[in-house]
């Protein structure tokens, strides 16, 4: 679970994002505008980034406050798990994938991820599951998310390093790398991942 001030942080956040849609006049957008920044200053109070940066990023939401929805996916070759080391941000390990385009179903979206993080061709077989960052273990976001995970057989293409990737390679169960980035996947989470191409029979998994 999330530290509470998180979850009050991001409720602020999306009633003042929801008021600003539904405000009718400037006194009532200053005051929604208002809370906006406060919601930033809570954020900023507890990590290292600064308030104005997070304030940004609330300004860039736009319309009715929702989950952002993103997708990972996991291949398999000789049991070991295809895991990808990202470029951006922390460059650490994790499952391919990214946030869900418009226009693309999630499942089109994880092959599309696959194709330009990895270069493998792959057809998704199964829902791993649907997941909430916000109870996962994930370390504090700005924004509540929903993650798709999927199984996916590779079907074609090979390794290929792309500007978001650095190395590809795949992992034994046991020999999962220490240097994972938790903002995107949790040690937990690829082990489901495991059992569920063990055992095809799973149901989804869920939040």
């Amino acid at each position: 679970m999330i530290p509470d001030w998180i979850g009050w942080a991001r409720e602020i956040q999306a009633a003042a994002q929801n008021g600003l849609l539904f405000a009718e006049n400037h006194y009532d957008q200053e005051r929604y505008a208002q809370l906006q920044r406060l919601a930033a200053r809570m954020m900023a109070a507890r990590t290292e980034v600064a308030a104005a940066r997070i304030e940004h990023l609330f300004k860039g939401e736009r319309g009715y406050a929702t989950p952002k929805a993103g997708v990972r996916g996991a291949a398999f070759r000789d049991g070991r798990l295809l895991l990808v080391r990202e470029t951006v941000d922390n460059g650490r390990w994790t499952l391919p994938g990214g946030w869900a385009d418009v226009g693309l179903s999630p499942a089109q979206n994880v092959v599309k991820e696959f194709r330009e993080e990895t270069g493998f061709i792959v057809t998704p077989r199964k829902l791993v599951g649907v997941l909430d960052n916000h109870l996962q273990g994930h370390p504090p976001a700005p924004f509540h998310i929903y993650v798709h995970y999927f199984l996916c057989d590779i079907v074609g293409g090979e390794a290929t390093l792309s500007r978001e990737t650095s190395e590809i390679a795949f992992f034994a169960e046991d020999a999962l790398p220490d240097d994972l980035s938790h903002d995107r996947v949790t040690q937990g989470q690829l082990l489901r991942m495991f059992a569920h191409h063990r055992d095809g029979g799973l149901p989804a998994d869920f939040d």
